[in-house]
């Protein structure tokens, strides 16, 4: 009798306190313990109004989430996206109000008069038409360096390569359709705003100076920290060299998190010094001198990588089918010979079979731990398009 007692007790504790709704579709399942331990399940559809006693501003919270952010958010995305989406959502809403106002001075400097809404419907599907033809054959250099050119010129271009660095399970045409959901919205807001402008403040030419320029700080300043917000996870030359500079330094591996605000978005191809100041993309005829080619080969058997200094800088070109992983082996070697030779120009044979066999012994437990850290290692993103093959 007494061995029963705790059992019955932790059944009406339980009947007491769980209980859960799951939903489905259009299904509702509301789930409750009996006071006699059985669980009972009631099905109703979701179209009915169900017994919601939360306060009315959680449930439209919880309904814009929904409709706004991936599903599972925060848990389904990487660190960053709330960021993102709130530097975007502003981006968009300027760049729109500020697209009305300079189409339709364009549309006056050319001796028309329209009103602001027919400006920006002659000019936008026009100007991305234009877009689309000139960022055509960038493809490659805009898979490597994202977010520098979405600074510049492409919006779309980059849009995939972002939103993949925020997938987290699989989610990415979740992620595409509750992003654009919300571009579509604050592109509207800020079309009507810009019109609103456009006929009160701004419909004199002193009012265009001090709103327009105001309007492209906002735009500009929200995409750089957009993109600074955006981890992306591929390897890159500048990234590929800030995490050998790192793990140099440091000894540890740097994460795409740990690197998204360090990242020079302007200008990505700077040399950094404790990464060996490696270049890559030149020609292979400018890059190897053909009186070291065999000598090199003989150093580097088996790699799809060739290193050669110069006296700036290290020139390292890689195989026609080099993946990230070879592009990381050989920026190791270039940074632990910078450490055994202060200058370049005194690199020789001998510095750089040394720093070969010493990258050779860390290799095999770093790689795990830089793909552990969510790095794609299985591409190398050089942007040139310049390999070499024998």
């Amino acid at each position: 009798m007494h061995k029963n007692e705790p059992r019955n007790a932790l059944i009406e504790d339980v009947a007491v306190s769980v209980s859960w709704i799951e939903t489905s579709d259009t299904v509702s399942r509301h789930f409750q313990f009996q006071p006699d331990g059985q669980l009972s399940v009631s099905i109703q559809s979701i179209l009915k109004v169900l017994d919601d006693s939360r306060p009315f501003v959680h449930k439209i919270t919880e309904s814009f989430v929904n409709k706004f952010f991936p599903s599972g958010f925060p848990y389904s995305v990487n660190e960053g996206y709330l960021r993102y989406t709130q530097f975007r959502a502003l981006q968009h809403f300027s760049s729109a109000a500020l697209s009305v106002l300079s189409t339709q001075s364009l549309l006056y400097a050319a001796g028309l008069r329209p009103t602001p809404a027919q400006a920006t419907a002659i000019l936008k599907d026009g100007m991305q038409h234009v877009g689309k033809l000139i960022c055509s054959n960038l493809g490659a250099q805009m898979d490597s360096e994202p977010k520098r050119w979405r600074i510049l010129v492409a919006a779309r271009a980059t849009r995939l390569t972002i939103y993949s660095s925020f997938a987290k399970e699989g989610n990415l045409s979740d992620l595409f359709a509750k992003g654009e959901a919300i571009s579509t919205v604050f592109n509207v807001l800020g079309l009507g705003a810009g019109i609103q402008l456009a006929s009160t403040v701004c419909s004199s030419i002193q009012g265009k100076m001090i709103a327009g320029p105001l309007l492209s700080i906002i735009h500009v300043y929200s995409v750089c920290e957009e993109m600074r917000a955006a981890p992306v996870n591929t390897l890159n030359p500048q990234r590929t060299a800030m995490i050998v500079e790192d793990f140099i330094k440091t000894g540890k591996v740097s994460s795409p998190v740990d690197l998204r605000y360090k990242e020079d978005l302007l200008f990505p191809g700077q040399l950094i010094k404790d990464a060996g100041n490696v270049k890559v993309g030149r020609d292979f005829h400018k890059a190897i001198k053909r009186s070291r080619l065999a000598e090199l080969k003989e150093i580097f058997p088996d790699e799809k990588f060739l290193l050669s200094c110069g006296n700036r800088w290290t020139d390292m070109v890689l195989e026609h089918n080099a993946t990230g992983e070879d592009a990381l082996r050989g920026w190791l070697v270039a940074a632990y010979a910078s450490k055994m030779e202060k200058s370049i120009s005194e690199w020789n044979s001998r510095t750089l079979q040394e720093a070969y066999e010493k990258m050779k012994l860390v290799m095999p437990t770093l790689l795990p731990e830089i793909q552990a850290k969510g790095w794609h290692t299985d591409r190398f993103l050089d942007g040139s398009g310049k390999r070499f093959g024998f």
